[in-house]
């Protein structure tokens, strides 16, 4: 088994939010989740020997999850990977993508398109990507089994979900995306949010009023 490690970095822009680290202590590889600002910070850490960046993950395109990804990509030349669904409805529209609104217009593409159950050898494990649509059309979850966690972006969060109120979202789908997917993982899934602490998979059917387990 790789000796692999997640680690949580809170950015800070128009609002805080998780992006997380994923190391191989055996190579100094990584991949990063949702860099959403913080881009010269970022740019500080990847470039120590102990964090070789290889690849940028987004879970969805809202502003406060891709700020930093532009300038990450042109430093470090590595390829962004997204749902398919996502790269196509929300990425490259700042008024979707919600950039816009905030002055600050945002659009870019990916270059690796996700499918849902798609699995990904990388840094030494593999990665499956779980389409959740609800707090965005293409939101998508990875989970690593080897470490049995889930990076769940802003579909599931502790005791709580994500908002649906704007473009693309659809609470149904958020609902359904939870119960069928997610809940059925193990129940000691730890769970990395976009928002707020990490929980487990087995508190969250038990406690998550706005999604208890159906």
């Amino acid at each position: 088994m790789a000796d692999l490690e997640i680690f949580r970095k809170t950015v800070y822009g128009y609002m805080d939010v998780n992006c997380y680290i994923l190391v191989n202590h055996d190579t100094n590889e990584c991949v990063v989740f949702d860099p959403g600002a913080e881009a010269e910070t970022l740019t500080e850490i990847f470039s120590t020997p102990t964090f070789v960046l290889k690849a940028i993950f987004l879970t969805h395109g809202h502003h406060d999850h891709i700020g930093a990804v532009n300038e990450l990509k042109e430093h470090f030349g590595v390829p962004v990977y997204a749902s398919k669904m996502e790269a196509e409805k929300v990425l490259g529209d700042p008024s979707v993508n919600l950039s816009s609104m905030f002055g600050n217009p945002i659009s870019m593409h990916a270059d690796e398109m996700l499918e849902d159950g798609q699995e990904l050898d990388i840094l030494g494990t593999k990665i499956k990507c779980i389409l959740t649509p609800g707090h965005t059309a293409g939101g998508m979850c990875y989970y690593i089994e080897e470490m049995q966690s889930l990076i769940a972006g802003d579909t599931l969060f502790c005791e709580s979900v994500g908002r649906t109120d704007f473009p693309t979202g659809s609470s149904s789908e958020l609902i359904r995306s939870i119960r069928d997917k997610l809940y059925a993982l193990p129940d000691d899934t730890k769970v990395f949010p976009g928002h707020m602490d990490t929980t487990t998979i087995g508190w969250e059917k038990k406690h998550n009023f706005a999604c208890p387990e159906g």
